[in-house]
C-alpha cells in the first residue's frame, strides 16, 4: 500500500485541490485510491454513505477516487461554535462542544480514532492520499499532533509540501517551514509542489533551482493558475462569480459568523443567470430578489448578530417590495417564533425570539439529524425530484411545519419538511444541497422571480466531474511523470 501526505506552507495553499486531483489521475490509472484527513476544522460538512458527518472537502476527494464518503476518510471533524470552542465530531458522531484547551488535551485520545480508521482504509485501498491542515509549522500546536507531521511520524508516512506562489514568498514559505520542523520530520518531506503560478516558467527557474540546491529537496511540479476553477470550498468565503450571461436573478446572502455550508450556494454563484453575493451583515441591503438565511453553527449568536444590523427591518422593506425569502436549516430555525436551547448545545442555555415571519419554534437537543434525503418538491403548482441532505440539532414544530413542501422518502417512511408562507413570498427548510438538484433549482428560480420561464440548466455534479478531469489532466502534464509512475506503483 502506498501512501502519501499532503501538507501545505499555509491554509489554503491547494492541499484539498492537489488531493482531489491526484486521486482522480490515479483512478483514471487503475489505482484503488482513497482520501484521507486526519483532522479537519471546517464548518462546510457532508453526511457519508455511512451515516455519519465529514469534512465537505473530504466527500469531494471520494467522488475524485469513484468512491462513496465514509467516515473513516475524516475520522476528526471540528465545527467551531466560537472563537474558543468547537464541536467535536468523532467518526461521524458527535461527542459535544470542547473548550480549546480542553480539546488540546483529548488529542491523544483521539489520535486512537485517527489511527483505526487509517488501519481500516489501508486494509482496502492500493494508495490513501493523506490531507494535511493548515500547516505543520504551527510551534504551539506541535504536542500531540494529530493533523500533520505528528499522524505522518505515527504512520511513516512520506509528505510533500504545497505552497501558493499567488500569494508571494513562494520561496521563504517553502524553506521557513522546512526550518521549523524537526530533523526526522525535515527528512519525511520527499518535494515541494508550486502552485498557482502565472506567467513564464523560465522566469522563476532560477528560484526553483537555488530552492533545490538549498534544501537537497527537488520540486515535483509547477502547477498553473486555473480560471474559472471551482471545487467545493473547505471553509473560505469568495465572492468572486464566473462572468458572461444575462443576469436575471440577484440572490443575496448575509455572512453570519459562524456560516455553515455555505456551498449551499456554489450552483447559485456559478449558474450564468443568476448575480450572487455575499454580503456583510452590518452592510445595506439592496434592492434584490431573494435573500437567503444561511446555516449556522451557532444559530442563536448569528441570529443576534442579524437583529444587531437590523435584519428585521431590511427583511420587512425586501418583502414588502415583492422580493422572497429562503431560510436553510439555521435559517430555518431563525424565521420562526423562538430558539430555545435548554442544555446549552451552541454555548451558555438560554433561547432567543425569532424573526417571527413563520408559526413554528425550534428547540435544539442533543441527538443531532444527520440524514442523506430524496423526495418530491412540491412548488409552482409543480412536482419534481429532489435531492438533499440534514445536518441539525434542531427540533422544529408549529402550524408552519404543517405547509412543508418536501415530501421526504426515508428510513422512517415518507415524513415532511420544510415551510412556505400564506402569500408565498418565504420559504425554510432543513434541506441542504438543494440547488445541487437541476430540476428542484430550477423550479426554486422560478419561485424567486425568475425573469424567464426557462432558466439555464445548470448540474452541480457535472461540473465537479468537469473540474475534477481538468484536474488530472493538467497534473498529467506538469507534475514529475516519474514522480507519478512511483506514486500509481502498486
Amino acid at each position: 500500500m502506498n501512501c502519501l501526505m499532503v501538507q501545505g506552507t499555509t491554509s489554503d495553499a491547494g492541499k484539498s485541490t492537489l488531493v482531489a486531483g491526484l486521486a482522480r489521475l490515479l483512478k483514471k490509472r487503475g489505482v484503488r485510491v482513497a482520501p484521507f484527513k486526519p483532522q479537519n476544522m471546517a464548518l462546510n460538512s457532508a453526511v457519508t454513505a455511512d451515516g455519519g458527518e465529514i469534512g465537505r472537502s473530504q466527500a469531494l476527494q471520494a467522488q475524485a477516487c469513484g468512491l462513496d464518503s465514509h467516515t473513516d476518510m475524516n475520522p476528526v471533524l471540528l465545527k467551531p461554535a466560537s472563537d474558543t470552542s468547537a464541536q467535536v465530531i468523532i467518526h461521524g458522531r458527535a461527542l459535544g462542544n470542547m473548550q480549546a484547551l480542553d480539546y488540546h488535551a483529548y488529542k491523544a485520545t483521539a489520535k486512537n480514532a485517527v489511527l483505526a480508521s487509517f488501519d481500516r482504509l489501508r486494509q482496502q485501498y492500493d494508495c490513501i492520499l493523506v490531507e494535511g491542515a493548515g500547516s505543520p509549522a504551527e510551534i504551539n500546536l506541535r504536542e500531540n499532533d494529530i493533523a500533520n507531521m505528528g499522524f505522518a511520524e505515527a504512520v511513516d508516512c512520506p509528505v510533500i509540501l504545497v505552497a501558493d506562489i499567488d500569494r508571494g514568498g513562494v520561496f521563504a514559505h517553502l524553506v521557513g517551514t522546512l526550518e521549523l520542523l524537526s530533523p526526522s520530520e525535515r527528512a519525511r518531506v520527499k518535494g515541494f509542489v508550486i502552485n498557482r503560478f502565472r506567467g513564464d516558467l523560465s522566469l522563476l527557474q532560477p528560484g526553483l533551482d537555488w530552492l533545490e540546491q538549498k534544501t537537497g529537496k527537488p520540486v515535483l511540479g509547477v502547477l498553473p493558475y486555473l480560471a474559472d476553477f471551482f471545487l467545493d470550498a473547505e471553509d473560505a468565503i469568495h465572492n468572486a462569480q464566473r462572468q458572461g450571461g444575462a443576469k436575471l436573478l440577484k440572490v443575496i446572502v448575509p455572512v453570519l459568523p459562524r456560516i455553515s455550508n455555505h456551498t449551499d450556494f456554489d450552483p447559485l454563484r456559478l449558474h450564468p443567470q443568476v448575480d450572487f453575493q455575499y454580503l456583510s451583515a452590518a452592510d445595506e441591503l439592496p434592492p434584490c430578489d431573494l435573500v437567503i438565511l444561511p446555516g449556522s453553527k451557532n444559530v442563536r449568536a448569528d441570529l443576534q448578530h442579524l437583529l444587531d444590523n437590523s435584519w428585521r427591518n431590511k427583511l420587512d422593506r425586501h418583502l414588502r417590495y415583492g422580493g422572497k425569502v429562503l431560510g436553510i436549516c439555521g435559517g430555518l430555525q431563525m424565521l420562526g417564533e423562538f430558539i430555545d436551547d435548554p442544555n446549552g448545545m451552541e454555548g451558555t442555555p438560554g433561547h432567543i425570539t425569532g424573526l417571527g415571519y413563520l408559526n413554528y419554534s425550534t428547540e435544539l437537543l442533543e441527538d443531532k439529524k444527520l440524514h442523506n434525503r430524496q423526495g418530491q418538491l412540491t412548488l409552482n403548482n409543480l412536482s419534481v425530484p429532489f435531492t438533499g441532505y440534514e445536518i441539525h440539532c434542531g427540533a422544529t414544530n408549529g402550524p408552519a411545519m404543517a405547509s412543508g413542501v418536501f415530501k421526504v422518502h426515508g428510513e422512517e417512511g415518507e415524513t415532511r419538511d420544510g415551510s412556505l408562507s400564506e402569500d408565498g413570498n418565504i420559504l425554510a427548510t432543513y434541506m441542504h444541497g438543494l440547488f445541487d438538484h437541476p430540476e428542484t433549482l430550477e423550479q426554486l428560480l422560478l419561485w424567486a422571480g425568475f425573469a424567464s420561464q426557462s432558466p439555464a440548466q445548470f448540474d452541480l455534479n457535472t461540473h465537479r466531474e468537469a473540474q475534477l478531469e481538468r484536474l488530472a489532466e493538467v497534473f498529467e502534464q506538469h507534475l514529475d511523470k516519474s514522480w507519478l509512475a512511483s506514486l500509481a506503483a502498486q
